[in-house]
């Protein structure tokens, strides 16, 4: 019988083997086996080996030129003290890092405008092209260097929900949602400036280049996500300086300043870091409700969990780059734990990475450990897990998708969401992140950034203000509700607040200031107080 020919359209990593078949016509030879050759001791002579072949020593043992693997011990010492990727600047060597100037981080080169009448679309590739810092400054006109604004992800996503007829509008803004949805339904462009106001955001802060990191800092550990950095003078753009930039700096100089070196070895759980007010999602719930969670509670990321609260990935506001081609509209009826197998396999695809981000840390993982996750994944948190839990059963058993949430302001009709297919809940196991373990906390870049502070100078933060002062509710991980030091400040400007509230152009703030302390109101989202400062002693502001 002939041998069978190999298939042309497969290929294989060794050399096809040639046949009669394969060779020129009157070539007879075969390719072959090679043999090697006989031993001299084989055959008939192999037992008369010599007494001196005999006393020949073995060669010696592969394993005995490898080289040691490390000792658990030394892999524990890896993690717990990671090192950066770069080498520190030797510019900031034996400098304090505190009166480091902002200008010294920043680079024009990561200032990206638009204006005020540009297209959503538009502004939407170039901060999708555009990377880090994941923001676009908007000017009024091409003339000036001045921002009026910005555009990044959280404002993506907002108008994503608006046009799909998700959000949930305050009654005055219904029409103006109405209006923004027909637009986007119809492929009518619209203005960057109707848009930017859609989404929950702190004020425009604005420092200038010579002030220092200090300064920055105060901001920062207050909620602050990002600076505007101004030439001195001026409220020219030179600069936009992040939490993450400034964290990702602390990080790779660490040893050139000794105060920030000293806290990386200490362990979360003796830091007291992080919060336990956790909001998650179910992995089986839709995409949908997770852009909506994010946007209604002002968000940048939600944990993903299965039924024993285990987490199976992460779902941020930059992921809403996957929707923005019409292509990718059925994700949306999707799951999340579809949707975080989607990303994955495009980010396997665009980037050539088949890792899998790791976004959760322990209890007892180092600060130098959580630090260098926050900087290898440049995500905004991390969530802190304990050991896994077992998989629930049955499988189809559901639990509530958020943890620790409060539902989305207002009760005023939207047009509902599409329906979506039910999905069944799927355990951790059969996805990346299943040995994560079970969700607890949450550990923030304004966390982190918090330890750096000076420590006799408490920072306060953002603080969300319910309406007809009910200043009580915090955003994300406020502390003690009672906060005599920022509410007097309230309390004297009251009248004034309310009518701000009433009657005052929507997106426009108002400041108010009392004895160490700063108070932002913003007439976007109803009555949202934003506050930072030093705080106060008994006498208060």
């Amino acid at each position: 019988m002939a041998p069978p020919t190999s298939d042309p359209t497969k290929s294989t990593s060794t050399p096809p083997v040639t046949t009669p078949q394969d060779t020129p016509q009157g070539a007879q030879t075969e390719r072959t086996i090679p043999i090697p050759p006989a031993s001299p001791h084989s055959g008939s002579l192999s037992h008369r080996s010599s007494f001196a072949d005999g006393m020949r020593p073995h060669p010696p043992s592969p394993r005995n030129q490898r080289h040691p693997s490390l000792s658990q011990a030394a892999v524990q010492e890896l993690l717990n003290n990671p090192t950066p990727l770069n080498k520190p600047d030797v510019r900031f060597k034996g400098r304090d890092w505190r009166s480091i100037e902002i200008g010294e981080l920043v680079s024009n080169d990561d200032v990206r405008f638009v204006e005020t009448d540009t297209s959503v679309e538009e502004a939407t590739n170039i901060l999708i092209t555009s990377g880090s810092p994941r923001v676009v400054l908007i000017r009024e006109n091409e003339k000036t260097s001045t921002a009026c604004g910005t555009f990044d992800y959280g404002d993506l996503n907002a108008y994503l929900l608006v046009v799909l007829g998700l959000a949930n509008p305050d009654p005055e803004m219904i029409e103006i949602y109405t209006e923004i949805a027909r637009k986007g339904r119809e492929g009518v462009e619209i203005p960057l400036g109707d848009v930017v106001s859609l989404a929950k955001k702190a004020p425009l802060v604005t420092l200038e280049e010579s002030q220092n990191l200090s300064a920055a800092l105060e901001f920062f550990a207050g909620g602050v996500h990002r600076i505007i950095v101004v030439k001195e003078g001026t409220q020219n753009v030179v600069g936009v300086l992040s939490q993450f930039k400034l964290l990702n700096f602390l990080w790779e100089n660490g040893n050139c300043f000794p105060v920030i070196e000293r806290l990386y070895p200490n362990i979360l759980r003796d830091l007291h870091i992080g919060t336990h007010q956790i909001i998650a999602i179910n992995g089986d719930k839709p995409l949908t409700e997770a852009l909506l969670l994010m946007s209604t509670e002002g968000l940048s990321s939600l944990a993903v969990v299965d039924n024993g609260l285990n987490v199976i990935g992460n779902i941020s506001t930059t992921d809403v780059k996957h929707l923005t081609k019409t292509s990718s509209l059925p994700l949306l009826q999707s799951s999340c734990t579809h949707f975080i197998s989607v990303i994955l396999m495009e980010r396997g695809t665009d980037n050539g990475k088949d890792s899998v981000p790791v976004f959760h840390v322990h209890p007892s993982s180092t600060l130098a450990h959580t630090v260098a996750k926050l900087v290898a994944t440049t995500s905004q948190r991390m969530w802190v897990t304990e050991s896994p839990s077992p998989a629930p059963t049955p499988a189809l058993q559901s639990v509530p998708s958020v943890l620790t949430a409060a539902q989305p302001h207002g009760n005023h009709p939207s047009a509902s969401p599409p329906p979506s297919p039910a999905y069944p809940s799927i355990s951790a196991a059969a996805y990346p992140g299943a040995r994560s373990g079970r969700l607890t906390g949450v550990i923030s870049l304004t966390d982190v950034l918090n330890l750096f502070a000076p420590q006799e100078e408490e920072l306060e933060y953002l603080v969300d203000a319910e309406a007809e002062y009910g200043f009580y509710k915090g955003v994300e991980r406020g502390y003690s509700p009672v906060m005599p030091w920022w509410i007097r400040v309230i309390e004297r400007n009251l009248d004034a607040i309310r009518d701000f509230m009433n009657y005052g152009a929507f997106g426009a703030v108002r400041v108010f200031t009392g004895k160490g302390v700063t108070v932002f109101i913003n007439s976007t989202r109803g009555v949202w107080v934003f506050v930072w400062g030093r705080k106060q002693k008994e006498s208060g502001a």
